[in-house]
């Protein structure tokens, strides 16, 4: 990515997709080029958490809601240390944002990390384009660039790498251990491995008394030990999961240690049981999507990033190395599997967020579940 934090009033810019279709509208952000996979999401707040969640990195995120920057950026609600974003693509930017806690423009803070964008265009259209031929590699240019031959850019975007088959974890992953401390008595240890972790997350486990020590992605066994766990957390995360090692995660479940993972730990942990996944046409991502948990009938709206799933039977419990397991979630959209527990071991898993940063509430339940589970072991 190639970028200019300067940037005059009303500079020209033009997203190319793979498959040839071209968007022209004006730069947002930083002036420059920038390459990724073209996907959208529908929520209508929370862009900030968007921005900042690093299961994004090298995607160029489509917003379906046409009004984006109202109320600008604080300094409050970023889930990591930076934008992680490849892109951004809006309809109709704020022009001056409105929210006591602002402090500067969402045109500024893409401005200020280098993150190239467009706006004035058609996002509906490009949205409806996304959903019937699925996500694909995207290219924004701005500037100079935007005047250059369609055909040279379309074969700089088809040039770029693909999301299948991109191990992309480590790149966005803590280097260093850290601990966030339990907020009052401690009751737990969890080793929580950092695959592309939010900072809501580890947040909302210290609220239950959780002492959460934040591992990189490519932390050993001994590792993830040597923190004596009560609980071993597995993070949200960018790539395809395809990719991922599964020796500590199969280490666990051979310890029959308490485990819990959230999107793409879900599905590391139906890989590691011996299920596959496979890419969706394109992907959840959101803060309403429908999902049911089949243990209650219960609907609960649910915040989702993903472009890839489990592939499990959705209508039987399977035998696998480490017990029956069965999908305990299910998307109300698509049947797309959202969830996993085991039977005959202390693991379960979904494919969403529950810490609801940004987003709805209603899946908090499953950090108490987890709290349940690891009282349950050390009984």
């Amino acid at each position: 990515m190639t970028t200019s934090t300067q940037r005059p009033a009303r500079v020209p810019a033009v997203l190319v997709l793979e498959d040839g279709r071209t968007f022209r509208g004006r730069a947002y952000g930083a002036v420059g080029e920038t390459f990724g996979e073209a996907v959208f999401s529908t929520g209508m707040t929370g862009y900030q958490e968007t921005l900042t969640d690093p299961s994004y990195h090298r995607q160029v995120v489509v917003m379906t809601a046409p009004h984006v920057g109202n109320t600008g950026v604080n300094d409050e609600d970023q889930e990591s240390s930076r934008i992680w974003v490849a892109g951004y693509v809006v309809r109709d930017p704020a022009r001056v944002p409105s929210n006591w806690r602002s402090r500067r423009t969402l045109d500024e803070e893409l401005t200020r990390q280098g993150v190239v964008g467009i706006s004035g265009i058609d996002t509906r259209a490009l949205t409806r384009h996304l959903r019937e031929r699925g996500a694909m590699r995207v290219g924004i240019f701005s500037g100079d660039k935007a005047r250059a031959d369609e055909a040279a850019l379309l074969a700089e975007v088809q040039a770029c790498p693909q999301m299948k088959g991109a191990d992309l974890s480590a790149e966005v992953a803590t280097k260093e251990p850290y601990v966030v401390p339990a907020i009052g008595e401690k009751k737990f240890t969890v080793a929580a491995i950092d695959l592309g972790i939010k900072g809501m997350t580890p947040q909302r486990m210290a609220e239950r008394g959780i002492e959460v020590h934040v591992l990189p992605a490519g932390a050993t066994l001994d590792e993830v030990y040597a923190v004596e766990p009560d609980g071993v957390f597995l993070s949200n995360g960018p790539g395809d999961p395809a990719t991922a090692d599964l020796t500590v995660i199969q280490g666990v479940l051979e310890r029959k240690t308490p485990l819990f993972g959230i999107c793409f730990g879900n599905q590391l942990l139906g890989r590691a049981v011996g299920f596959g996944t496979y890419k969706l046409k394109y992907g959840h991502r959101g803060i309403n999507q429908p999902v049911q948990d089949r243990s209650t009938g219960k609907v609960e709206v649910t915040a989702h990033n993903h472009g890839f799933a489990v592939d499990a039977p959705l209508d039987q419990v399977a035998d696998t190395p480490y017990g029956r397991v069965e999908v305990s979630h299910v998307c109300l959209n698509d049947d797309v599997v959202e969830g996993l527990r085991l039977l005959d071991t202390p693991a379960f898993s979904v494919q969403y967020h529950p810490e609801a940063a940004a987003g709805p509430h209603d899946a908090a339940y499953l950090f108490d579940r987890f709290v349940k589970l690891m009282e349950g072991q050390r009984a």
